[in-house]
């Protein structure tokens, strides 16, 4: 009996009522562990694996970056895995498509006086977007990725049936709480979702480490990626000078209280919340409390005006099970996270004239314009991920900054 006529009794490991060799899974590889030992194991459970890697950027000047995903070393590396494994792999030049979607947006959010979050962007335009369109065209059944976080749709696991008969897959904060990506994922739209295909979601980061080990791959040893793949060592802003020379636009550093307190040489070389490197000393601790863009502006302050409630979004990407337009007019109480490195906070959500605002329960620091606004079902360790939306403008829980006029309220901040 053929492969193709061969009877499967129920679902394989990624969902699919038929047998793993009859399944084409398309794998997105960065050259990484992650990623490698994904596409290892679902090769190793007889799936018809294909492996992609993305060239984001110049080649030859990538070869030399180490601590970046995507570079020429990982673009190497993720060959070298497919090779001792025996299965296709194939290097996607996506470079112009990276730069228009990516890079310049990042650029330009800068210069607005934002403080963005590439990595989302790529995984919402260059990734789930263009290498989805590409793992379709090949027909693949789905897109695996090594990102750690859970998803569930198999009906009796978390998936619900919208009516239509399709089952919309969930998802959920990974069993390993240190390597949680929800954060980056927010963006990830329904139809997306029910393509893709996340096998470590609940796998230690331990454990994949092991398993690279077990399989004697070539990158078990390979360190984890640290930087932005566009930002060596961090320096964002010699990156945005180079793309944007007007970036430089020089302006005044003012504190709250009104007094100017010395000159800078471009709003880029400043975020929300940022404490070291403002080159202003005034005996006692300050943050930057905003930036102006058109004025090129830069306030700085007392921690304890960086406090921020009320979060206006754009662009909400809404994975609930009731639509955002039906939300009673209490609105919804679920958790947020502001920063990937902060748990889920309690919060509100309503839609006031079709605008999505959150209200935090309690105030938070250094929240910005730009960055992402996470939704979770709660803030339990394996909650539900309800999407999320990109801030668009903050209120701060201190309106009425004249109560620092002559360094009056002004506290030590540590």
């Amino acid at each position: 009996m053929s492969a193709e006529n061969r009877p499967f009794d129920g679902l394989n490991s990624l969902g699919f009522a038929k047998a793993p060799e009859d399944t084409r899974v398309v794998v997105a590889m960065s050259g990484g562990v992650d990623s490698s030992v994904v596409a290892c194991l679902l090769k190793r459970e007889g799936y018809d694996v294909v492996g992609m890697t993305l060239q984001l950027y110049d080649h030859g000047a990538a070869v030399h970056r180490k601590g970046a995903c995507c570079a020429g070393q990982d673009i190497h590396d993720a060959r070298r895995v497919s090779e001792q494994m025996d299965f296709p792999h194939y290097v996607l030049d996506y470079e112009q498509r990276f730069r228009e979607q990516v890079i310049d947006p990042f650029a330009n959010a800068y210069l607005d006086g934002e403080t963005p979050i590439p990595c989302v962007a790529c995984n919402q335009t260059v990734k789930f977007s263009d290498l989805l369109t590409t793992a379709r065209e090949l027909g693949a059944d789905c897109l695996a990725t090594g990102h750690y976080i859970v998803s569930r749709g198999d009906g009796g696991d978390g998936g619900s049936d919208g009516g239509d008969g399709v089952v919309k897959r969930q998802l959920f904060r990974p069993t390993d709480a240190s390597k949680d990506q929800s954060y980056f994922l927010f963006a990830t739209t329904q139809e997306q979702l029910n393509f893709l295909r996340f096998p470590l979601g609940e796998v230690p980061k331990s454990e994949t480490r092991a398993m690279a080990e077990e399989m004697k791959l070539v990158v078990a040893a390979k360190s984890d990626s640290q930087d932005i793949c566009f930002v060596p060592q961090g320096k964002y802003a010699d990156i945005i000078a180079k793309l944007k020379p007007e970036a430089g636009k020089a302006g005044d550093i003012v504190h709250i209280d009104g007094r100017v307190l010395g000159h800078h040489e471009g709003i880029i070389h400043f975020t929300i919340g940022q404490r070291r490197g403002i080159g202003v000393a005034t005996g006692e601790p300050v943050y930057v409390i905003q930036i102006d863009a058109k004025t090129a502006t830069v306030t700085v302050g007392p921690r304890e005006a960086l406090a921020t409630r009320r979060l206006e979004l754009r662009d909400v990407n809404w994975l609930g099970d009731v639509p955002l337009s039906h939300l009673p007019d209490t609105g919804l109480d679920f958790s947020v996270r502001v920063r990937s490195t902060r748990p889920p906070r309690p919060a509100n959500l309503k839609v006031e004239n079709g605008v999505a605002i959150v209200t935090l329960a309690e105030g938070e620091d250094g929240v910005s314009p730009g960055q992402a606004c996470v939704f979770y079902a709660d803030d339990t360790p394996h909650c539900r991920v309800l999407g999320g939306g990109w801030i668009k403008r903050t209120e701060p829980v201190i309106k009425d900054w004249s109560q620092f006029a002559d360094g009056a309220g002004i506290a030590a901040a540590e």
